[in-house]
């Protein structure tokens, strides 16, 4: 779980403005924090399935979300990519 804190970092460095909250940008770092502390939760507890019902469901919405910014704004879509270290 994301404090208000880490998600107030994550919005300052990926969002537009400091309180960007519902930016694809923000929403897209926002997305990977939680999919990392996920990955990390199920590589300990394996047979969560609950859990790895809902890192599924993220990784699709962060997916979808990366296709709209890369047809809408490819610029940012290729800033984005390149500052979380993710595949096209």
């Amino acid at each position: 779980m994301l404090t208000k804190r880490q998600k107030l970092n994550i919005v300052k460095e990926h969002g537009r403005h400091e309180t960007d909250t519902g930016s694809t940008e923000s929403q897209v770092g926002l997305l990977t924090k939680r999919i990392e502390e996920l990955t990390a939760h199920l590589k300990k507890h394996r047979k969560d399935n609950l859990s790895r019902r809902g890192l599924l469901q993220m990784v699709g919405k962060r997916k979808k979300l990366l296709d709209y910014l890369s047809k809408k704004q490819p610029k940012a879509y290729s800033a984005v990519i390149k500052k979380l270290g993710l595949k096209k």
